[in-house]
């Protein structure tokens, strides 16, 4: 099967676009150095930061590379469900404002029309499905429990709508001038192999035997999760009208996917997953790597925490090309023991992963200095998601190691995780960086970079190692933005370059612009 991203055609019309886009920034970087631009931005930045509407205005244009840690479910607002709901003719329940498939049994009343017929039982749902109007100690003892509670509440709905979550979770991408997204998902029929497994004969720490009484059924479960994949993108380009007059601009909007394993489940549950995931991966282009999920502090992810790690070696010497980016440091003081809080982030990196997902206990590390050093050495990123780090954890301000990460020099990305459940965006974890963190416009722009430096896109980068230094074959023609005979071809072969490219040339546009815009 071909892979639908990286076609010749595309490759072509891709550059093309860039071409005569590079024209008009050619235009722009030959009208104002771009350099005394970049400083006059970041001394408009700077003069409306304390005020949230008009840093919004600006920061809503700002082109923002990548959302590299992104959860498919959770990035979907409840109205959106809301709306699936009543199209097909879902329930909601009285208990807890949970969706369930029809037909209605006592104790749920029908989605179908229900924003009408009774508005204050739709609030409650919306409610009960993110983080809205969540007070603490209110039905809740913290915003931990209320968060990863409303998953299951909208779940039994959202794995039959895989298609229209993308759709979904790309159009406010491009509202936000996101162009690529890495969304975690997993094959709907890992939920079906994963229990079945978890039933079989299990050899703790025998990985070879465990994985042999299961790899004769990993290819037809690649088969049909390809298949479904498959159907999902077509209903994305359908419902999007990708590739005609009438595109949609989340059409612009570059998105791959991320395998997951769930680190609450039973070891067998968690090795079966990983087993598809590290399959898929290796099978369909589209899935360009593989992450672990679910709260950390979960017991039985506590105490299977090196056992996963050791999955994940076992796994990586049979495929070392699967790339990983892991859920690491999602902790933080008093939410477990403080051994907890020593090794998370250390041993992520040791298992081999090249981006960790939140990071937030560094400081509790052992040696903190040592493991920081290695992160910066070897460019390992850290994906900060501010709004679920507050929400979840309680952690911000002074207290977020974002400054930690940045004063040792480990590349950083702002991410949303859950915007949709959050009821953020990523404009708003920009806006946090700037409010919160003290980020002035230079280091946004780098962090937007880096969203696509450390994505897991196929291709060389048009970076060198440090991120910021332009590759040999493009360093001049980054210089003003028009693409000569040699960096044009390195773009036409290199996905990845050509995303940065983009993000290089929008930002010149957006520079330009906000430079003549009033608020």
């Amino acid at each position: 099967m071909s892979n639908p991203f990286r076609s010749a055609r595309v490759a072509r019309v891709a550059l093309a676009t860039l071409c005569a886009a590079g024209l008009l920034a050619t235009e722009l970087a030959h009208a104002d150095d771009a350099a005394d631009r970049e400083a006059r931005v970041a001394k408009r930045m700077a003069a409306v930061k304390d005020q949230t509407a008009r840093l919004r205005v600006f920061l809503q244009q700002m082109p923002k590379g990548g959302d590299l840690h992104n959860h498919l479910v959770g990035s979907v607002y409840a109205e959106d469900f809301m709306r699936w709901a009543d199209e097909d003719n879902y329930c909601v329940k009285l208990d807890d404002k949970g969706l369930v498939a029809p037909p209605c049994k006592a104790g749920e009343v029908s989605a179908h029309g229900l924003s009408q017929k009774d508005p204050a039982l739709y609030e409650q749902a919306i409610d009960a499905m993110s983080m809205r109007n969540f007070v603490p100690g209110v039905g809740y003892l913290s915003g931990h429990d209320r968060f990863f509670s409303v998953f299951g509440k909208f779940m039994p709905l959202a794995a039959t709508r895989l298609g229209d979550t993308v759709v979904a979770t790309l159009r406010q991408a491009a509202q936000d001038h996101v162009g690529y997204v890495e969304l975690m998902v997993n094959p709907s029929n890992a939920y079906v192999f994963a229990p079945k497994v978890a039933k079989m004969p299990w050899t703790p720490g025998d990985y070879a035997a465990d994985y042999a009484r299961i790899e004769g059924q990993l290819p037809q479960l690649v088969a049909e999760a390809r298949a479904e994949f498959d159907a999902a993108d077509a209903l994305v380009r359908r419902e999007l009208h990708c590739g005609t007059p009438q595109a949609d601009e989340a059409c612009r909007v570059q998105y791959r996917y991320l395998s997951y394993v769930d680190r609450a489940q039973p070891q067998p549950f968690a090795f079966a997953e990983m087993a598809l995931g590290y399959a898929v991966v290796q099978a369909d282009p589209r899935f360009v790597g593989i992450n672990i999920v679910d709260p950390e502090d979960n017991p039985t992810a506590l105490a299977d925490y090196r056992v996963h790690m050791d999955m994940f070696r076992f796994f990586s010497q049979r495929a070392p090309q699967v790339k990983k980016t892991l859920h690491a440091g999602e902790l933080t003081l008093g939410l477990v023991p403080q051994a907890d809080l020593r090794f998370h982030i250390r041993d992520a990196v040791a298992a081999g992963a090249l981006r960790i997902g939140h990071g937030v206990d560094i400081a509790y590390e052992d040696d903190a200095p040592a493991l920081l050093a290695k992160m910066a050495h070897d460019h390992i990123a850290v994906e900060i998601n501010l709004t679920s780090n507050d929400v979840i954890l309680g952690v911000k301000g002074h207290d977020h190691p974002l400054q930690l990460y940045l004063h040792a020099g480990v590349p950083v990305v702002l991410s949303t995780d859950d915007e949709g459940v959050s009821r953020s965006d990523m404009t708003y974890e920009y806006i946090r960086a700037v409010q919160e963190q003290g980020l002035d416009y230079p280091t946004l722009k780098q962090i937007a970079r880096n969203g696509l430096s450390y994505a897991f896109i196929a291709g060389d980068s048009l970076w060198q190692a440090d991120g910021h230094t332009p590759v040999k074959v493009c360093a001049s023609s980054l210089k003003t933005l028009h693409a000569d005979a040699g960096c044009a071809a390195f773009l036409r072969d290199n996905d990845k370059a050509r995303l940065q490219w983009l993000q290089e040339r929008d930002s010149a546009v957006f520079e330009t612009n906000v430079l003549k815009q009033k608020f």
